[in-house]
């Protein structure tokens, strides 16, 4: 437990942020043009997310949801969404984290294999949100599990996920190999 909350604290917080001015005018296919050739050389070829829902409003889910319609359809940029965090790449985590959920996302979280990229999705999910301070809110993902980045936005609309998905993988391909 201890060297739980080390990892936690040792973690450094980063922001993604999005200018909305341009994620307002960007196009989708540009973008997910971009993430294609960071997915290709990141992963091979394909980004495996696993979704995990630590206790939200559904709002960050249905904007997850409509990247895989027919209008954004991630899946042709080589990011597909998979059942078992065993299969996954990247967590991302939407929701304040309610005590029912704190264990289930540390087993999810445990079950990733390593290298692993959470992201805490929605305002939410970062802080807590309007639910910080419940008597059924553990907090943020911060709170339970190391979060390497952050997607602000009560929800992020689908455009300002993809575009802060784009940040990210920019962000991993300049960090020093170990």
């Amino acid at each position: 437990m201890f060297r739980q909350f080390l990892k936690i604290f040792s973690i450094p917080r980063t922001l993604v942020a999005v200018d909305q001015g341009t994620v307002a005018h960007a196009d989708v296919v540009a973008v997910g043009e971009k993430i294609q050739k960071k997915v290709k050389k990141l992963f091979r070829g394909s980004l495996a997310i696993r979704q995990v829902d630590a206790g939200s409003d559904n709002a960050c889910e249905q904007e997850l949801v409509a990247l895989s319609n027919a209008f954004y359809d991630v899946d042709r940029f080589g990011i597909h969404f998979v059942a078992s965090p065993r299969h996954a790449d990247m967590l991302l985590v939407t929701g304040p984290v309610t005590r029912n959920m704190a264990e289930a996302l540390t087993r999810a979280y445990d079950a990733t294999p390593e290298p692993k990229i959470v992201v805490a999705v929605g305002d939410d999910a970062i802080d807590g949100g309007m639910f910080k301070g419940s008597y059924a809110v553990v907090g943020g993902v911060r709170d339970v599990i190391p979060v390497h980045y952050e997607i602000p936005g009560d929800p992020p609309t689908p455009l300002a996920i993809l575009s802060s998905l784009l940040n990210i993988l920019e962000a991993v391909d300049s960090q020093p190999s170990k």
